[in-house]
């Protein structure tokens, strides 16, 4: 299969995680949608969007079977999420629902509608982004929950998929410096440069970082690597870290 013809979906494209895989998979050739609230931050003749709330599962639905008819997809990286931080007694059981549909119930809709031309092709990647958080992260009760969810839905996926020639990946992104970081941790603040100090690496994670760990997944030569998990974290899956 050519770069030509390589068709990927990026949930949660539009920026942060999603921007820099995106633009990786531009920078390799891809054709690529990203399915997000908001339209992509790039500009590309290959990058096409599709704006959709994918809390909301009609309309999630709408949304891939519009994707699959315009797009030939072969590849779906299911990159969107959503944190909503609480303490045990605070955690808004709202919060569990709208995750459950983001983190799950999305990524199964979207890798059900491309899956026809999956099959057909003989070929398809799929990578989940989980998190470091699914190792347990004070706070993170719901994120933590369904982040973890998604180890087991991809290893139950690759065990299916893999006689077709799929393979299903996740990649788990430790402390990484985006907006939705930013949104629970102040940027310049104390507490950030403490937390890099807590890495073992010593510094916070760069987008670009997980875009080249989902760029090993996907690849086409990468065909006998499925049902695995990629700490993308500076350690801190294999140490302690408080968030």
């Amino acid at each position: 299969m050519s770069a030509a013809t390589r068709v990927a979906a990026v949930t949660g494209g539009n920026a942060g995680i999603g921007k820099a895989i995106c633009e990786d998979l531009l920078g390799k050739g891809y054709e690529v949608v990203s399915l997000s609230l908001e339209k992509p931050q790039t500009v590309h003749p290959r990058l096409h969007s599709i704006e959709v709330d994918l809390t909301d599962r009609r309309a999630t639905a709408e949304a891939a079977t519009d994707l699959v008819r315009r797009f030939d997809v072969t590849t779906v990286i299911h990159n969107a999420g959503v944190i909503r931080p609480a303490l045990l007694g605070e955690v808004q059981l709202e919060d569990l629902d709208a995750l459950v549909a983001l983190h799950l119930g999305c990524a199964i809709q979207i890798v059900q509608a491309a899956l026809p031309q999956m099959r057909a092709q003989h070929f398809g990647r799929v990578v989940l982004l989980s998190s470091r958080a699914a190792v347990g992260a004070v706070t993170r009760t719901v994120y933590s929950a369904t982040k973890a969810g998604m180890l087991g839905m991809m290893r139950t996926w690759a065990l299916e998929l893999a006689p077709k020639g799929i393979t299903v990946n996740a990649v788990a992104p430790g402390p990484i410096c985006t907006d939705m970081f930013y949104e629970v941790i102040p940027k310049g603040s104390d507490r950030e440069y403490e937390l890099a100090a807590a890495v073992p690496v010593k510094r916070l994670g760069e987008p670009a970082d997980v875009a080249r760990a989902v760029g090993f997944f996907v690849d086409p030569a990468n065909s006998y690597v499925t049902g695995q998990v990629l700490y993308v974290c500076g350690g801190t899956s294999v140490g302690s870290l408080t968030l």
